[in-house]
């Protein structure tokens, strides 16, 4: 079974030689996954090349073949370009409006990945900083984007008119940057982490509850270290 990741990049070679013949560069790939460098991009070539589903060419540049794809694979899920995915919005407003760089493979409702369960997030007063994992996860691929992405149980009723409620599991795609309006894991001068909405006052930044019981508290920006981005959520009844 392959990793979202892993399927990502073999579908995306696979889209790639189908049009032109060729193989990607690394730096295509890196691009198409929105990875950080061209180490990860090697790590999955290899996990993909040891698990049968590719070769590398000798004595070629770009050059990887596709032996074979995921039994799930069909010509749906074969339209990545670009840089990914739309994210899930948890709230009113609906999807962001797609680009020409938004474009990515459909994907089935029974397809699913396991995330990794970093501990517990406070929506209330922060609590301690991420943990190490504490177990895992199996979430529906349409609920992700690209990118990296972790999952944390909620503590506390704070954002509970953003639909998040006391032990919801949140859906964090790993970034440091947001814009002014997104949920993100905030990190509090290097040891709090809570869950809040991300305001820009200025240069301030301020960390809005969705709760009017709690007030909005506002740090300078050398204060706050952006972990993440909300982009779904899973709920039990």
């Amino acid at each position: 079974m392959l990793t979202r990741k892993q399927h990502e990049l073999l579908m995306f070679i696979h889209e790639r030689i189908k049009e032109s013949g060729v193989s990607p560069s690394f730096d295509e790939m890196k691009e198409a996954l929105d990875l950080r460098s061209k180490s990860g991009i090697h790590r999955l070539i290899t996990a993909l090349e040891e698990r049968g589903f590719i070769r590398r060419l000798a004595h070629r540049a770009r050059a990887l073949e596709i032996l074979k794809l995921p039994e799930s694979a069909s010509p749906s899920l074969a339209t990545m370009r670009g840089k990914g995915f739309s994210p899930s919005v948890i709230e009113g407003g609906g999807r962001a409006k797609a680009t020409s760089r938004d474009l990515a493979p459909a994907r089935d409702a029974g397809e699913t990945m396991t995330l990794s369960v970093m501990g517990r997030i406070a929506a209330g007063t922060p609590i301690e900083a991420l943990q190490e994992e504490s177990h895992q996860v199996s979430v529906p691929l349409n609920l992700l984007g690209t990118g990296e992405h972790y999952a944390l149980e909620v503590k506390g009723d704070s954002m509970i008119e953003a639909g998040i409620l006391d032990g919801d599991t949140v859906l964090i795609q790993r970034c440091d940057t947001a814009g002014s309006g997104d949920i993100v894991v905030a990190l509090v001068d290097g040891y709090e982490a809570t869950l809040k909405r991300l305001r820009r006052k200025g240069a301030s930044i301020a960390l809005e509850a969705a709760n009017p019981a709690y007030e909005t508290r506002i740090f300078g920006p050398d204060r706050v270290k952006v972990q993440g981005k909300l982009v779904g959520l899973l709920r039990r009844y």
